[in-house]
């Protein structure tokens, strides 16, 4: 079966240096080294798992001061690897606004992106602040995907006041306020949404252009009645992401297996509504 994955990071040296002092943190919260590989080791780990990937590139220097991995680092990396990946988001700091949106119609109109991924932890905003709506505007215009990350994240874990992020601004509310007002916008809900899973999944039922990947998570450790969705109400709606590096995909790919979905929500999972949605 064929298997998007839409949610990969270059796991690179240039990706983790721009996570600067949340390195040693997510390395506890993941409970191992937090260490980058060489490129052909990536690839080489996609091809392993038989995954078609899509990297996301990362943005944090007005928050952190690290220097980005950059729109034009991943896209280098898919065009020397276009047989594993397929596709890039593109990455967008709101807060520089005299170069952002120049930088989105390059991404889209230059680089050929599918679209932007935002990280609003770690990035310090809410989609639904309405100071970004030109943005997003601009977004919909060029007919770009956007891939918001929803529910608590590892960045910052543990460290005294989160190293000044709110788990606040990634909740589902900004999601269903930011499809309201741009209906046309296709919105992709990045990870399970925890601790708020049933407002999640009330938007993506709510809102036709809200959709939801299930990367960074363990997928035995998903709610009940999230699993139960995912083979029902939600199973036009949902996408595979693994969130790599973050688990090894020996233990997502078995754990999705144990779950016991038939082929025909397998499907949809893993290529099909990507393919619909996306056009992938």
């Amino acid at each position: 079966m064929r298997i998007i994955d839409l949610h990969c990071y270059p796991g690179t040296q240039t990706w983790i240096d721009c996570q600067g002092p949340y390195v040693d943190a997510l390395a506890k919260y993941w409970k191992r080294d937090w260490v980058a590989k060489e490129e052909d080791a990536v690839v080489a780990d996609f091809e392993g798992a038989g995954v078609e990937a899509c990297l996301v590139a990362l943005d944090l220097e007005t928050t952190i001061g690290t220097p980005p991995c950059s729109n034009d680092y991943v896209h280098a990396m898919w065009q020397r690897h276009p047989e594993r990946i397929i596709q890039c988001w593109g990455t967008l700091d709101p807060f520089k606004t005299e170069t952002v949106m120049e930088e989105a119609r390059h991404a889209v109109e230059d680089l050929g992106f599918i679209g932007f991924h935002f990280h609003p932890i770690m990035q310090h905003f809410a989609v639904n602040d309405r100071r970004f709506f030109p943005l997003f505007g601009l977004i919909d215009g060029l007919g770009a995907t956007v891939m918001i990350d929803v529910g608590t994240t590892g960045m910052g874990a543990g460290m005294p006041g989160g190293m000044g992020a709110q788990i606040r601004h990634a909740h589902p509310a900004s999601i269903d306020e930011l499809a309201a007002n741009f209906p046309n916008l296709k919105i992709i809900m990045a990870h399970p949404g925890w601790p708020w899973g049933d407002e999640t999944t009330a938007v993506a039922l709510h809102k036709g252009n809200v959709y939801w990947e299930m990367s960074g998570w363990a997928p035995k450790y998903l709610p009940e009645l999230l699993k139960k969705d995912i083979r029902g109400r939600l199973q036009d709606k949902v996408m595979f992401g693994s969130d790599y590096p973050s688990m090894p995909y020996e233990r997502i790919m078995r754990e999705w297996d144990e779950l016991g979905y038939s082929d025909e929500v397998r499907a949809k999972l893993f290529h099909g509504n990507a393919e619909r949605v996306l056009g992938l």
